[in-house]
């Protein structure tokens, strides 16, 4: 767990495993295939820390509802929930992705090559408390600005959670019915995150949660969370169940 904070891998080498795995298993152009080749490695060689094929069909419908042109994400790991959002995302939409591991963007860049998906979706290397470099950049080079955000999915660290989010807030750039999904609230969980949006239920948010499980078994319960922004006061009686 210490390597994970410090680096964002796991620190055995299975992340640059798993990009070789997929390059040499999944076909390529086809994204379908290298979400399945991912899952069949991390069932059968070594578990992932990505959002998993469970909560990840919690990701697949929230973008299916958003109809996003603008994504963004924070905490790309391998690029797994990247595939499964661009799978799900019109055509025409764009998602960027932060992660602060170097390392990590550069497994998630090949494994995005393999799978075809050119522009459509990209990562900056950084994050979003350093000091404005990276807001800067989604700024002034990926069309970030007042209103133009439509979907946020939060797989980062936990403690930066709701820091990120009142960044975002701050820049203005969500809309009315934007869509922000957190994974991740039970396992290793978020509290202050999920306590902001208890407190801002009905007014500022309206929020479902998701019942599932921890990646890739079937034991230990975890929590997603959907977080629409809404535009105005609106009565509200806390977090609508999944």
């Amino acid at each position: 767990m210490r390597n994970l904070t410090r680096t964002g891998q796991v620190g055995d080498g299975r992340e640059e495993a798993l990009a070789a795995y997929v390059l040499a298993h999944a076909a390529p152009g086809d994204v379908d295939d290298a979400i399945r080749v991912i899952d069949e490695y991390a069932y059968r060689q070594a578990t992932l820390i990505n959002v998993g094929d469970e909560k990840g069909l919690l990701l697949d419908a929230a973008v299916r509802r958003a109809e996003p042109r603008l994504l963004l994400e924070l905490g790309t790991y391998c690029g797994y929930g990247a595939l499964r959002m661009a799978r799900a995302m019109p055509p025409e939409a764009r998602l960027r992705s932060i992660e602060f591991s170097d390392a990590n963007a550069s497994v998630a860049r090949r494994i995005w090559d393999h799978a075809g998906l050119g522009d459509r979706v990209s990562v900056l290397h950084g994050t979003l408390g350093d000091g404005g470099r990276t807001i800067g950049r989604l700024v002034a080079e990926h069309g970030f600005g007042p209103g133009r955000l439509d979907f946020v999915f939060v797989d980062h660290i936990a403690p930066a959670y709701l820091p990120d989010l009142r960044r975002i807030l701050d820049q203005g750039w969500l809309h009315p019915g934007s869509i922000v999904l957190a994974d991740n609230m039970k396992v290793p969980g978020a509290p202050h995150y999920r306590a902001y949006l208890r407190e801002r239920e009905g007014t500022e948010w309206r929020t479902r949660e998701h019942h599932a499980h921890v990646e890739y078994q079937s034991w230990v319960k975890d929590l997603v969370l959907e977080s629409e922004y809404l535009p105005a006061a609106s009565g509200g009686a806390g977090p609508v169940p999944a």
